[in-house]
């Protein structure tokens, strides 16, 4: 049987700076100290800022991940001219049109939104969006009066939305008075892993030449837990972002592993689709908002705007060999096994070397690998380290001391094979997989012939193992192409 094949990904960015506040850290930190409000509300970036950072550009597609060594860091300080909104394989969304698909992907009326905020900001940009239905403007209702809004936030499980600085336009209400886990910021959290995820799907099924009635089955791997008091994960985030993209002929489930999931779902969705139990899968996995603000002291006490104002988003076709986009390899998977030790070196001895030596090929015959793909204007400043490097660092010695490449190699490994981080902050998103679309692109015309994805997982923050995570694949250029 031939290779299951990627045809195509989505990358999205909501720019979403009015919910910094809403974050885990910055709501810890607020109640510790309410000053802290002020200092994050005076650190946020405007939406034509988030756009023309370099970083967001790469993310999205606009800009190949290796140009962004032209530019000094931090890429706070630059402005791309001519940067756009959108590109052949996503958006960045800006945070008033975001309250919007917030309320689209509302099923049970928890969002009420404020009746001028909603005509005026929401209504007449969402009219123009390429991926808005009639249906969509409909279900955004009329909207509340303020007062409406102020009665229900008398109601202490109510959560105040806001824009700007202090602009109240919304509240969020819990979907139920007795259970914490369907609180007004657990759901807050859910639905926007939802309405991120809704647009990405989207794009994905736009973009490409797939409809979303040949969608048989969704994969979400997001690290939201959707569930109530008795089953706090019950899950299918999947079937709930497929129901508002049209794919009306799939089912789906959700994969948890903390930031190693999309591994794991690519691995499932490939095995599907080679098996013949589903012909077209998609992975979808939306964005994070309890990591919003995560590291945002690290950027204000550098002078720095807060980079973790933003949540990414991401979806990938995978479907039956076409004879023209890239295969994934069936027979070399890599994984972390229980046995294997925690250390980096055996880390990356099971998720990188082994796979490759069952299909006989050293770590100097990939072309490119990516890793954790981090943005470093965010880990950098607060002390976190620029995380790929010490990936490719890692990768790289590996190669020396099975002498597969020179020591005095080891530095241009990162250029050659690797590449700068730039994906947001938000572990699963992270994970390897924003390089997907410029792999994709990049083998498609030709310019590389293969490139291997490591995903890692941080098993241990659940407290119930000491383990860690991991997964690998690799994809090539598909021989019915050449």
């Amino acid at each position: 049987m031939t290779a299951p094949v990627i045809k195509g990904s989505s990358f999205v960015i909501t720019h979403t700076p009015s919910l910094v506040r809403h974050g885990s850290k910055p709501v810890r930190e607020i109640e510790k100290n309410p000053e802290v409000l002020d200092q994050i509300l005076g650190g946020l970036r405007s939406f034509q800022e988030a756009v023309a950072y370099p970083p967001n550009q790469v993310f999205i597609g606009n800009l190949r991940p290796e140009l962004l060594k032209d530019y000094e860091r931090p890429w706070t300080n630059t402005q791309l001219q001519g940067a756009e909104r959108f590109s052949p394989w996503g958006e960045i969304l800006p945070e008033d049109e975001f309250y919007g698909w917030l309320k689209i992907a509302d099923s049970y009326n928890l969002i009420s939104l404020e009746e001028n905020f909603l005509q005026e900001n929401v209504k007449g940009a969402l009219e123009n969006h390429p991926l808005i239905s009639k249906e969509d403007i409909e279900s955004l209702g009329t909207g509340v009066s303020l007062h409406e809004i102020e009665e229900k936030l008398a109601n202490d499980n109510a959560l105040p939305l806001h824009i700007k600085k202090d602009q109240l336009i919304g509240v969020m209400e819990a979907g139920h008075d007795e259970d914490k886990f369907l609180s007004a910021h657990i759901l807050l959290e859910n639905l926007s892993n939802k309405a991120s995820g809704i647009v990405a799907m989207r794009h994905a099924l736009t973009n490409f030449d797939i409809s979303p009635e040949q969608i048989d089955y969704v994969i979400g791997c997001d690290e939201e837990a959707v569930g109530d008091r008795y089953q706090r994960g019950g899950g299918n985030m999947a079937k709930s972002i497929a129901e508002h993209a049209g794919c009306t002929n799939a089912s789906g489930s959700d994969i948890k592993s903390f930031c190693c999931a999309p591994a794991h779902a690519i691995s499932i969705a490939a095995s599907l689709v080679q098996a013949g139990t589903h012909k077209e899968v998609l992975v979808v996995g939306g964005g994070c908002l309890a990591k919003l603000g995560m590291k945002f002291a690290g950027n204000l006490s550098k002078q720095m705007p807060i980079t973790e104002d933003q949540m990414g988003a991401i979806a990938i076709l995978i479907g039956q060999d076409d004879g023209e986009n890239p295969q994934i390899r069936m027979d070399a998977f890599g994984k972390h096994d229980i046995s294997a030790g925690s250390s980096a070196q055996a880390i990356y001895q099971t998720l990188v070397v082994n796979p490759l030596e069952k299909i006989g090929k050293k770590i100097t015959d990939i072309d490119k690998y990516a890793v954790e793909l981090h943005n470093p204007d965010v880990t950098e400043p607060n002390g976190n380290g620029n995380v790929p490097r010490g990936n490719y660092r890692t990768i790289a010695g590996m190669a020396v001391l099975r002498k597969e490449m020179d020591k005095t190699e080891m530095n241009s490994f990162e250029e050659e094979r690797g590449m700068i981080g730039f994906s947001p902050t938000q572990g699963h998103i992270a994970s390897a997989i924003p390089f997907i679309g410029h792999a994709r692109d990049m083998m498609n015309k030709g310019e590389i012939n293969n490139a291997m994805f490591v995903g890692k997982g941080s098993l241990f923050l659940g407290k119930m193992t000491t383990l860690s995570d991991g997964m690998s694949f690799i994809i090539e250029k598909n021989k019915g192409a050449e």
